[in-house]
């Protein structure tokens, strides 16, 4: 912990060290948690020693979070709301830099600690879906005037399918690195049957039809923290990934992974379904917030979004599957064909119930 007791003397903290020791469960950055005393106010704060192997312009990186959260504070102050517990407030170095790097060319931030506050992994009820929904549909109408082109792209191409269609999936295939094609070609298949899926939002961002936006792009329940008591949503975390996208990809992503009634790779695919009433909470809570300043184009396409992700996605573990497992971590070698076979039978559950989806998507936009 010496070495981090160094690091936390070169940020703006106000008040005594008290207590500094590593904190959350988070796998690509080491976090900590320093407690300060503040004529004898405790004040809490988050370092974070960032990881330069996934994130390689972790410059740009810090200006697209500065320039995030500094809007929301401006936006959640104009609506009266407390900018401290409801965005993220990063802190600078002491020579105001919104980094540090060490001797040794690691990198650090700091933010303030949300106290009261609390995480979850997974969704025990509907409920606390919606109000995932809710943290997400804020984040989208208070950045909704933010100019997204003015962000820098930390992961280029994340979400464009046919990207990913023609230049991983295609070679994979082509290639056989791993040598396990004839181990999977049903779902080979599967992929290529549904290869006009890919190009549809894509199409609808070069006619203009759909605008781009601040999006998150790492949607998952955890990145919410909750109030500890009311148990209702504060804020969204983890802003690592924020960059220029479509408010579609955030909506549809967070569906594919809240709203599957199994684990991401539970092998029986009998327990692989969309639910509906998942679905529908996530949207009320979403619309609730956001639904004024998405166009009709967009909410028109929130149901085939959740799809999209869900086929993207599978798409991804199988062209890793096929690379050798090159990318994501696996627990045994059909790990990455699993989770794919999970995917595409979520995606075959969508299809089925996509009526269903639009449906209540109008309702609730309306």
């Amino acid at each position: 912990m010496e070495v981090i007791n160094d690091i936390i003397k070169k940020f703006k903290f106000k008040g005594e060290l008290t207590d500094c020791s590593v904190y959350g469960s988070g796998h690509i950055n080491v976090t900590y948690l320093a407690v300060f005393n503040n004529n004898g106010k405790e004040n809490k704060y988050i370092i974070q020693k960032i990881n330069p192997h996934v994130f390689k312009n972790i410059e740009k990186l810090m200006d697209n979070i500065f320039a995030v959260t500094s809007y929301l504070r401006s936006e959640i102050r104009k609506a009266g709301g407390d900018e401290n517990r409801e965005t993220l407030h990063y802190i600078k170095t002491e020579n105001g830099d919104k980094f540090y790097i060490d001797e040794e060319g690691n990198y650090y931030r700091a933010y303030v600690f949300v106290t009261d506050s609390v995480c979850y992994n997974s969704a025990d009820n509907s409920e606390m879906f919606r109000q995932s929904g809710i943290a997400f549909g804020k984040f989208q109408k208070l950045l909704s005037d933010f100019p997204a082109d003015s962000l820098y792209e930390t992961l280029p191409e994340f979400h464009n399918t046919k990207h990913r269609y023609e230049t991983e999936f295609i070679p994979a295939v082509q290639e056989n690195k791993s040598g396990r094609k004839d181990t999977c070609s049903a779902e080979i298949d599967f992929v290529m049957e549904r290869k006009a899926y890919c190009s549809r939002l894509v199409d609808l961002v070069a006619d203009g039809s759909l605008p781009l936006r601040v999006t998150h792009n790492d949607t998952k329940l955890n990145n919410v923290i909750f109030d500890k008591d009311s148990n209702k949503a504060i804020c969204v975390i983890d802003l690592d990934t924020v960059m220029p996208g479509l408010a579609l990809y955030d909506f549809g992503d967070s569906i594919r992974f809240g709203a599957n009634t199994a684990a991401e790779d539970e092998k029986d695919l009998s327990k692989v379904s969309i639910s509906l009433e998942y679905f529908k909470a996530y949207a009320d809570g979403f619309l609730s917030q956001a639904g004024g300043s998405l166009n009709a184009c967009e909410i028109d396409n929130l149901a085939f979004a959740s799809l999209l992700m869900t086929f993207e996605c599978g798409m991804r573990f199988l062209t890793d599957y096929l690379n050798g497992d090159t990318y994501f971590k696996t627990a045994y070698p059909e790990h990455n064909l699993v989770r794919a076979r999970n995917q595409f039978a979520l995606v075959a559950d969508m299809e089925k119930h996509m009526d269903e989806m639009k449906a209540i998507i109008a309702e609730l936009a309306k």
